[in-house]
């Protein structure tokens, strides 16, 4: 499995979404981490995604083996922190629910809450509420289309951050192997079937999010006893950079209650 590695110390596993690469979770958390040293920041491609070539995997069971394996490679039974958007959230549930003990704290951005196609759960219909009709005319067509059909907040600092965070993972992706994954879509144990999980943890949906919502994520919290659960207005799937101070707020905040039940967190 590929990944990007930054800095040293505590470790954080980022696991990013179905279809994009690492460089949606190195957008969005490298900023924050950027002014709290002492962290060793891991980001993996998902096999199929990014530089991860897809295997002989079938679905999320082998996904979740895959992550697993990274963290055996990487830091044997040493405490990390685990972030996961989307998909990756789905993911970064499974492992949290696997390793109890070995996940100091667990943050969700945008998660999948339950694996099935969109017009099964309970999302808001796709609404923009920043319109930017100039910007998106001055676009390709698929372009246009691959942004637009996301962006609640349609402005040049979005669409620099959805180049560079979101579309080369979107590009790199091997289609035919996500195709036949979907029919392994869900995890053979249900992430949240096990004990309740008590350190401190954070989920944060956006308000206008038409891919995972924000309902279905507030069911999560009766195993997750020790999470903050916000709903940002004025924000999509793409919430990291359309709120982007909420967002890293939300996220510091997370990682001071980490450290306050944790010496090894800074």
């Amino acid at each position: 499995m590929h990944y990007v590695e930054h800095g040293s110390g505590t470790p954080v596993l980022a696991v990013h979404g179905w279809t994009p690469d690492h460089r949606l979770m190195t957008g969005c958390l490298e900023p924050v981490f950027a002014r709290r040293p002492g962290f060793r920041r891991i980001y993996p491609d998902l096999p199929g995604m990014g530089e991860s070539p897809a295997g002989s995997a079938r679905g999320s069971d082998d996904l979740l083996a895959g992550l697993e394996g990274l963290v055996d490679d990487l830091l044997g039974d040493e405490p990390f922190l685990l972030a996961g958007e989307s998909y990756g959230g789905y993911l970064a549930r499974g492992l949290t629910r696997a390793r109890p003990a070995q996940v100091a704290g667990l943050a969700l951005v945008c998660p999948l809450s339950r694996p099935v196609p969109v017009l099964e759960r309970d999302v808001p219909d796709h609404e923009v509420l920043r319109a930017d009709p100039e910007l998106l005319a001055g676009l390709d067509p698929a372009e246009a289309a691959e942004y637009g059909e996301v962006a609640v907040v349609q402005s040049a600092q979005t669409l620099a951050r959805f180049r560079a965070d979101v579309a080369p993972g979107l590009a790199a992706a091997d289609r035919a192997a996500l195709q036949r994954m979907l029919a392994g879509w869900r995890l053979s144990v249900d992430p949240e079937s096990g004990p309740a999980y008590r350190k401190p943890a954070l989920i944060v949906c956006g308000r206008q999010d038409a891919s995972t919502g924000f309902a279905e994520s507030y069911g999560l919290l009766g195993h997750y006893p020790r999470a903050s659960y916000a709903v940002l207005d004025r924000a999509g799937h793409n919430l990291q950079f359309e709120q982007p101070v909420l967002f890293e707020a939300l996220l510091e905040e997370w990682l001071d209650r980490v450290a306050e039940g944790s010496d090894a967190v800074m």
